[in-house]
């Protein structure tokens, strides 16, 4: 119960400090010149879709790491960070088309980034699905992480997905070889909102492995009478 009020505090506390970053966003950083206030969408859609791939990535490690050991902390870990990172992965797919509408014209295209964007997401849902369809928890340990590990290789293609096909989305402005392109008030503003994203992912992650961890007890008290 003290890991779940925990969580439950960084993440009450992440989403106010979002608010003062968004605050911060769009009254005291220069609007971008040529996408004017839409612009304004890349301090949260950008941060989410960083912690969506990065949630899965942890969901693979921590996958590999379990069907060697055995260890189901390792499991619980990967199943609060696939339920993090679906709930990013849907903030970017939301995000997304809002801002490429006035940019682009056209609220989805299938683009190669945004397609496998959404192909993470729906790997997201089948792995949070197939956890809910498998009773024994040994089998359902084994089978998610293979969707697990599946789903970090994925990864790699979203990133570079603008480097090796013709693509309507943008090349990386921060995440990318040399300096920043950003100016320093708007890399500020960014950098504090991947940090409070930082903070929700934690926040989320603790919260779920603490309710894994209750149900387990609870399935294992009945069990037990």
């Amino acid at each position: 119960m003290r890991m779940l009020r925990t969580g439950r505090w960084i993440t009450a506390i992440a989403l106010a400090l979002l608010a003062g970053v968004y605050v911060r966003a769009l009254v005291y950083t220069p609007v971008e010149r040529t996408q004017g206030l839409a612009q304004k969408i890349f301090y949260l859609h950008v941060p989410a879709a960083i912690w969506a791939e990065a949630a899965m990535v942890l969901v693979g490690l921590a996958s590999i790491f379990y069907l060697f050991l055995k260890d189901p902390r390792l499991d619980r870990f990967a199943a609060a960070s696939a339920e993090a990172g679906t709930v990013f992965a849907a903030i970017v797919l939301t995000t997304g088309p809002i801002w490429g509408k006035p940019i682009w014209g056209t609220w989805w295209s299938w683009d190669a980034r945004l397609t496998f964007t959404l192909f993470l997401f729906l790997l997201y849902v089948g792995y949070l699905l197939l956890r809910g369809a498998v009773a024994d928890p040994a089998s359902r340990a084994r089978f998610a992480a293979v969707v697990g590990i599946c789903g970090m290789c994925l990864v790699p293609f979203i990133h570079f997905s603008v480097y090796m096909f013709r693509t309507l989305h943008p090349m990386p402005i921060v995440l990318q070889p040399g300096p920043p392109k950003l100016p320093g008030t708007m890399l500020i503003t960014w950098l504090l909102s991947l940090g409070v994203f930082t903070l929700l992912y934690v926040g989320f992650v603790v919260q779920r492995y603490a309710l894994s961890y209750l149900n387990e007890q609870l399935e294992a008290a009945g069990e037990g009478l």
